[in-house]
Protein backbone atom coordinates (compact mmCIF):
# COMPACT_ATOMS: atom_id res chain seq x y z
CA UNK A 1 0.00 0.00 0.00
CA UNK A 2 3.15 2.25 0.36
CA UNK A 3 3.42 2.93 -3.56
CA UNK A 4 -0.40 3.85 -3.94
CA UNK A 5 -0.32 6.23 -0.75
CA UNK A 6 3.15 7.90 -2.26
CA UNK A 7 1.12 8.44 -5.64
CA UNK A 8 -1.79 9.86 -4.00
CA UNK A 9 0.10 11.97 -1.82
CA UNK A 10 2.30 13.05 -5.05
CA UNK A 11 -0.69 13.50 -7.50
CA UNK A 12 -2.92 15.84 -4.39
CA UNK A 13 0.59 17.97 -4.11
CA UNK A 14 0.53 18.62 -8.29
CA UNK A 15 -3.56 19.38 -7.90
CA UNK A 16 -3.02 21.56 -5.25
CA UNK A 17 0.45 23.27 -7.02
CA UNK A 18 -1.80 23.45 -10.26
CA UNK A 19 -4.89 25.24 -8.58
CA UNK A 20 -2.36 27.82 -6.70
CA UNK A 21 -0.63 28.31 -10.24
CA UNK A 22 -4.07 29.31 -12.11
CA UNK A 23 -4.98 31.42 -9.39
CA UNK A 24 -1.82 33.53 -9.56
CA UNK A 25 -2.12 33.49 -13.57
CA UNK A 26 -5.62 35.00 -13.28
CA UNK A 27 -4.51 37.36 -10.55
CA UNK A 28 -1.57 38.62 -13.05
CA UNK A 29 -4.21 38.78 -16.48
CA UNK A 30 -6.42 40.83 -14.37
CA UNK A 31 -3.73 43.31 -13.37
CA UNK A 32 -2.67 43.26 -16.88
CA UNK A 33 -6.15 43.75 -18.10
CA UNK A 34 -6.39 47.10 -15.69
CA UNK A 35 -3.03 48.55 -16.74
CA UNK A 36 -4.10 48.08 -20.68
CA UNK A 37 -7.22 49.94 -19.33
CA UNK A 38 -5.61 52.90 -17.60
CA UNK A 39 -2.18 52.86 -20.38
CA UNK A 40 -1.89 50.99 -22.87
CA UNK A 41 0.81 48.48 -23.57
CA UNK A 42 2.91 50.21 -20.60
CA UNK A 43 0.09 49.93 -18.18
CA UNK A 44 -0.13 46.52 -18.71
CA UNK A 45 4.15 45.67 -17.93
CA UNK A 46 3.37 47.88 -15.47
CA UNK A 47 -0.04 45.64 -14.08
CA UNK A 48 2.29 42.36 -14.29
CA UNK A 49 4.87 43.91 -11.92
CA UNK A 50 2.52 45.09 -9.45
CA UNK A 51 0.97 41.26 -9.85
CA UNK A 52 4.26 39.70 -9.39
CA UNK A 53 5.30 41.94 -6.31
CA UNK A 54 2.11 41.82 -4.51
CA UNK A 55 2.48 38.03 -5.27
CA UNK A 56 5.93 37.85 -3.52
CA UNK A 57 4.62 40.03 -0.34
CA UNK A 58 1.76 37.16 -0.04
CA UNK A 59 4.13 34.68 -0.57
CA UNK A 60 6.71 35.67 2.67
CA UNK A 61 3.84 37.28 4.93
CA UNK A 62 0.66 34.98 4.17
CA UNK A 63 0.55 33.38 7.27
CA UNK A 64 0.89 36.93 9.19
CA UNK A 65 -1.81 37.94 7.13
CA UNK A 66 -4.46 34.71 8.28
CA UNK A 67 -3.14 35.13 11.85
CA UNK A 68 -4.05 39.00 11.93
CA UNK A 69 -7.50 38.33 10.20
CA UNK A 70 -8.90 36.60 13.22
CA UNK A 71 -6.61 38.93 16.23
CA UNK A 72 -4.40 35.57 16.96
CA UNK A 73 -1.62 36.38 19.04
CA UNK A 74 1.17 33.45 20.46
CA UNK A 75 0.60 30.90 23.20
CA UNK A 76 3.41 30.10 25.07
CA UNK A 77 3.47 26.53 27.19
CA UNK A 78 2.69 28.26 30.07
CA UNK A 79 0.04 28.93 29.23
CA UNK A 80 -1.73 25.79 27.81
CA UNK A 81 0.53 23.24 28.50
CA UNK A 82 -1.92 20.50 27.72
CA UNK A 83 -1.95 21.81 24.27
CA UNK A 84 2.05 22.00 24.14
CA UNK A 85 1.21 18.17 25.19
CA UNK A 86 -1.26 17.10 22.75
CA UNK A 87 0.78 18.66 19.49
CA UNK A 88 4.09 17.56 20.70
CA UNK A 89 2.65 13.96 20.93
CA UNK A 90 1.21 13.88 17.39
CA UNK A 91 3.83 15.83 16.30
CA UNK A 92 6.25 13.13 16.64
CA UNK A 93 3.59 10.38 15.79
CA UNK A 94 3.68 12.36 12.45
CA UNK A 95 7.63 12.84 12.25
CA UNK A 96 6.56 16.46 11.73
CA UNK A 97 8.27 19.77 13.28
CA UNK A 98 6.47 21.01 16.48
CA UNK A 99 4.20 23.98 14.35
CA UNK A 100 4.43 27.17 16.53
CA UNK A 101 0.87 27.80 18.31
CA UNK A 102 -1.27 30.71 18.44
CA UNK A 103 -4.64 31.46 20.10
CA UNK A 104 -7.82 33.40 18.56
CA UNK A 105 -9.66 34.97 21.06
CA UNK A 106 -13.07 34.31 18.97
CA UNK A 107 -15.87 32.43 20.85
CA UNK A 108 -16.99 30.42 17.78
CA UNK A 109 -14.81 26.74 18.55
CA UNK A 110 -12.92 26.68 15.08
CA UNK A 111 -9.18 26.38 14.12
CA UNK A 112 -6.76 26.54 11.66
CA UNK A 113 -3.22 26.00 9.99
CA UNK A 114 -1.20 28.04 8.39
CA UNK A 115 2.16 28.63 6.54
CA UNK A 116 4.55 27.68 3.24
CA UNK A 117 5.53 24.62 4.71
CA UNK A 118 6.27 22.00 7.36
CA UNK A 119 9.09 23.94 9.12
CA UNK A 120 7.00 27.50 9.19
CA UNK A 121 3.41 26.03 9.95
CA UNK A 122 1.06 27.71 12.72
CA UNK A 123 -1.82 26.41 14.46
CA UNK A 124 -4.01 28.58 15.88
CA UNK A 125 -7.07 27.31 18.06
CA UNK A 126 -9.61 29.85 19.32
CA UNK A 127 -10.69 29.86 22.84
CA UNK A 128 -14.30 28.92 22.10
CA UNK A 129 -12.74 26.24 20.56
CA UNK A 130 -10.75 24.82 23.97
CA UNK A 131 -13.60 25.84 25.94
CA UNK A 132 -16.35 23.39 24.44
CA UNK A 133 -14.16 20.66 23.56
CA UNK A 134 -12.73 17.46 25.69
CA UNK A 135 -9.11 16.22 25.41
CA UNK A 136 -9.85 13.26 23.11
CA UNK A 137 -11.71 15.80 20.92
CA UNK A 138 -9.14 18.51 20.92
CA UNK A 139 -6.42 15.31 20.19
CA UNK A 140 -8.41 14.61 16.96
CA UNK A 141 -8.86 18.34 15.95
CA UNK A 142 -4.89 18.83 16.57
CA UNK A 143 -4.72 15.61 14.22
CA UNK A 144 -6.53 17.24 11.50
CA UNK A 145 -4.31 20.37 11.78
CA UNK A 146 -1.55 18.51 11.53
CA UNK A 147 -2.64 16.53 8.80
CA UNK A 148 -2.53 19.49 6.57
CA UNK A 149 0.73 19.97 6.68
CA UNK A 150 1.91 16.67 6.60
CA UNK A 151 -0.75 16.55 3.34
CA UNK A 152 1.42 19.55 2.03
CA UNK A 153 -1.97 21.65 1.35
CA UNK A 154 -1.06 24.35 3.77
CA UNK A 155 0.83 26.86 1.09
CA UNK A 156 -1.68 26.71 -1.60
CA UNK A 157 -4.40 27.40 1.21
CA UNK A 158 -2.66 30.18 2.66
CA UNK A 159 -1.43 31.93 -0.52
CA UNK A 160 -5.08 32.13 -2.11
CA UNK A 161 -5.95 33.41 1.61
CA UNK A 162 -3.17 35.78 1.23
CA UNK A 163 -4.16 37.23 -1.97
CA UNK A 164 -7.79 37.25 -1.36
CA UNK A 165 -6.85 39.47 1.05
CA UNK A 166 -4.51 41.30 -1.46
CA UNK A 167 -8.09 41.34 -3.56
CA UNK A 168 -10.66 42.52 -1.11
CA UNK A 169 -8.01 45.16 1.00
CA UNK A 170 -10.25 48.55 -0.51
CA UNK A 171 -13.82 46.77 1.83
CA UNK A 172 -10.73 46.38 4.59
CA UNK A 173 -9.93 49.89 4.66
CA UNK A 174 -13.67 51.21 4.58
CA UNK A 175 -14.22 49.24 7.85
CA UNK A 176 -11.16 50.01 9.21
CA UNK A 177 -11.71 53.96 8.42
CA UNK A 178 -15.41 53.47 9.91
CA UNK A 179 -14.02 51.62 13.27
CA UNK A 180 -11.88 54.58 13.26
CA UNK A 181 -14.55 57.07 13.05
CA UNK A 182 -16.73 55.70 15.81
CA UNK A 183 -13.82 55.36 18.15
CA UNK A 184 -12.84 58.96 18.01
CA UNK A 185 -16.59 59.90 18.31
CA UNK A 186 -17.10 57.56 21.17
CA UNK A 187 -14.00 59.28 22.84
CA UNK A 188 -15.70 62.96 22.32
CA UNK A 189 -18.68 61.76 23.78
CA UNK A 190 -17.24 60.17 26.72
CA UNK A 191 -18.50 56.74 26.49
CA UNK A 192 -16.05 53.61 26.45
CA UNK A 193 -14.16 52.40 23.23
CA UNK A 194 -15.65 48.76 22.31
CA UNK A 195 -12.78 45.80 21.62
CA UNK A 196 -14.71 43.15 20.30
CA UNK A 197 -12.80 43.48 16.72
CA UNK A 198 -12.30 39.34 16.82
CA UNK A 199 -15.21 37.98 18.97
CA UNK A 200 -18.19 35.94 17.30
CA UNK A 201 -18.85 38.83 14.82
CA UNK A 202 -22.19 39.00 15.86
CA UNK A 203 -21.97 42.67 16.23
CA UNK A 204 -22.30 45.70 13.68
CA UNK A 205 -21.90 43.41 10.65
CA UNK A 206 -20.76 45.14 7.22
CA UNK A 207 -21.49 48.83 6.28
CA UNK A 208 -23.28 49.54 2.85
CA UNK A 209 -20.21 51.14 1.23
CA UNK A 210 -18.17 48.07 2.67
CA UNK A 211 -20.89 45.90 1.71
CA UNK A 212 -21.11 47.12 -1.85
CA UNK A 213 -17.17 46.84 -2.50
CA UNK A 214 -17.53 43.46 -1.35
CA UNK A 215 -19.96 43.20 -3.91
CA UNK A 216 -17.06 43.81 -6.30
CA UNK A 217 -14.01 42.34 -5.19
CA UNK A 218 -15.81 39.85 -3.48
CA UNK A 219 -16.32 37.48 -6.16
CA UNK A 220 -12.84 37.85 -7.65
CA UNK A 221 -11.46 36.45 -3.88
CA UNK A 222 -13.97 33.71 -4.32
CA UNK A 223 -12.56 32.32 -7.69
CA UNK A 224 -8.74 32.73 -6.84
CA UNK A 225 -9.87 30.46 -3.59
CA UNK A 226 -12.16 28.10 -5.16
CA UNK A 227 -9.21 27.30 -8.08
CA UNK A 228 -6.31 26.59 -5.41
CA UNK A 229 -8.71 24.86 -2.54
CA UNK A 230 -10.76 21.73 -3.12
CA UNK A 231 -13.29 20.56 -0.64
CA UNK A 232 -11.27 16.88 -1.12
CA UNK A 233 -8.53 18.15 1.28
CA UNK A 234 -10.61 18.06 4.64
CA UNK A 235 -11.53 14.73 3.99
CA UNK A 236 -7.97 13.92 3.05
CA UNK A 237 -7.37 15.56 5.86
CA UNK A 238 -10.39 14.09 8.83
CA UNK A 239 -9.01 10.67 7.25
CA UNK A 240 -5.17 11.00 8.11
CA UNK A 241 -6.22 12.85 11.57
CA UNK A 242 -8.08 9.49 12.03
CA UNK A 243 -5.06 7.44 11.14
CA UNK A 244 -2.74 9.55 13.56
CA UNK A 245 -4.65 9.87 16.73
CA UNK A 246 -6.56 6.31 16.39
CA UNK A 247 -9.61 8.01 17.18
CA UNK A 248 -12.09 8.76 14.34
CA UNK A 249 -14.92 9.15 16.47
CA UNK A 250 -13.34 11.83 18.94
CA UNK A 251 -12.49 14.03 15.58
CA UNK A 252 -15.97 13.51 14.53
CA UNK A 253 -17.52 14.57 17.78
CA UNK A 254 -15.53 17.00 17.72
CA UNK A 255 -16.94 18.78 14.44
CA UNK A 256 -20.20 18.27 15.74
CA UNK A 257 -19.65 20.50 18.01
CA UNK A 258 -17.91 23.15 16.24
CA UNK A 259 -20.27 22.78 13.14
CA UNK A 260 -23.03 23.53 15.90
CA UNK A 261 -21.36 26.54 17.75
CA UNK A 262 -20.26 28.22 14.21
CA UNK A 263 -24.06 28.11 13.15
CA UNK A 264 -24.53 29.70 16.73
CA UNK A 265 -21.60 32.21 17.01
CA UNK A 266 -21.15 32.98 13.12
CA UNK A 267 -18.14 35.19 12.13
CA UNK A 268 -18.68 38.66 10.64
CA UNK A 269 -18.51 38.04 6.57
CA UNK A 270 -15.99 40.95 6.17
CA UNK A 271 -13.33 40.65 3.53
CA UNK A 272 -10.06 39.51 5.73
CA UNK A 273 -11.75 36.96 7.42
CA UNK A 274 -14.12 35.65 4.10
CA UNK A 275 -10.70 35.55 3.32
CA UNK A 276 -9.23 32.96 5.33
CA UNK A 277 -12.55 31.19 6.18
CA UNK A 278 -11.55 28.38 3.72
CA UNK A 279 -8.53 27.46 5.95
CA UNK A 280 -10.94 26.42 8.92
CA UNK A 281 -12.35 23.39 10.43
CA UNK A 282 -15.43 23.92 9.73
CA UNK A 283 -17.15 26.94 7.99
CA UNK A 284 -17.49 29.76 10.20
CA UNK A 285 -20.27 31.94 8.23
CA UNK A 286 -23.49 31.76 7.44
CA UNK A 287 -23.60 30.40 3.72
CA UNK A 288 -25.82 33.23 2.63
CA UNK A 289 -24.68 36.34 0.54
CA UNK A 290 -21.36 37.04 -0.78
CA UNK A 291 -20.07 34.29 2.23
CA UNK A 292 -21.85 31.54 -0.13
CA UNK A 293 -18.94 32.17 -2.74
CA UNK A 294 -16.19 31.72 -0.59
CA UNK A 295 -17.41 27.86 0.80
CA UNK A 296 -14.88 25.10 0.16
CA UNK A 297 -15.79 23.11 3.41
CA UNK A 298 -17.89 19.67 2.51
CA UNK A 299 -21.25 19.31 4.66
CA UNK A 300 -20.08 18.56 8.51
CA UNK A 301 -22.54 16.15 8.10
CA UNK A 302 -20.74 13.59 5.46
CA UNK A 303 -17.78 14.01 7.30
CA UNK A 304 -19.02 12.47 10.51
CA UNK A 305 -20.38 10.17 8.31
CA UNK A 306 -17.17 9.12 6.89
CA UNK A 307 -14.85 9.35 10.44
CA UNK A 308 -17.84 6.96 11.84
CA UNK A 309 -17.38 4.18 8.51
CA UNK A 310 -13.73 4.46 9.70
CA UNK A 311 -14.17 3.30 13.21
CA UNK A 312 -16.84 0.85 11.85
CA UNK A 313 -19.89 2.42 12.55
CA UNK A 314 -23.14 0.99 9.69
CA UNK A 315 -26.03 3.32 9.00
Amino acid sequence: MAVPDHALRAADRAAAAAGLGTAVVVLTAGFALIGVGVAGAGGAVAGIAVAVVLTAVVYVCCDRLALSAMGARPVSEVEQPELYRLVRELSKAGRLPVPRLFMSPAEQPNSFTVGRGPRTAAVCCTEGLLRVLDEAELRGVLGHELAHVSGHDILAASMSAGLATVITFPAGLVRYARSRSRSRSRRRDGAPVSRSGSGSGSGSGLGVAESLLMLVFGPIAAVLVRLAVSPEREYRADAMAALLTGDPVALSSALRKADAGAAKLPLTPDGRRLSVGHLMLVGPFRPEGVARLFGTHPPAAERVRRLEALAGYRR
